[in-house]
């Protein structure tokens, strides 16, 4: 997903001014809870982690396979790209590899055709 157009740009940046700096899986995570005026048990509850574990990703101290980022995506029901582009540059990040993840989903793959009989002449 590009970061591209203007509204999802600007949503970035109210986010980052928000979460007081570059936006991550765990601050998407800890402004969704905020807003939605939820506790952290009653959270983890919704996506069926410990509260522990919760505040371990609102707190950067934990990153999360893009699976379980897309889980939890569909759980809250927010954009998994959103969700699956924050966790990869989440593992770049803390890997120390200075790249920028963008994200676009597939398109629906084509049924392979069968294969053609091969004729002997």
């Amino acid at each position: 997903m590009s970061i591209d157009s203007k509204m999802t740009k600007n949503s970035l940046k109210s986010l980052e001014k928000m979460t007081g700096g570059k936006l991550t899986l765990g601050k998407l995570l800890w402004a969704i809870r905020s807003a939605d005026e939820m506790t952290q048990v009653k959270f983890a509850e919704k996506l069926t982690i410990s509260r522990q574990h919760l505040c371990d990703l609102e707190h950067d101290r934990k990153v999360i396979s893009p699976k379980l980022a897309a889980g939890y995506a569909k759980k809250l029901g927010y954009s998994e790209e959103q969700f699956l582009r924050l966790a990869l540059q989440d593992i770049l990040d803390r890997a120390g590899l200075n790249f920028t993840v963008d994200i676009k989903a597939k398109n629906a793959r084509k049924k392979p055709s069968s294969p053609q009989p091969a004729f002997a002449g």
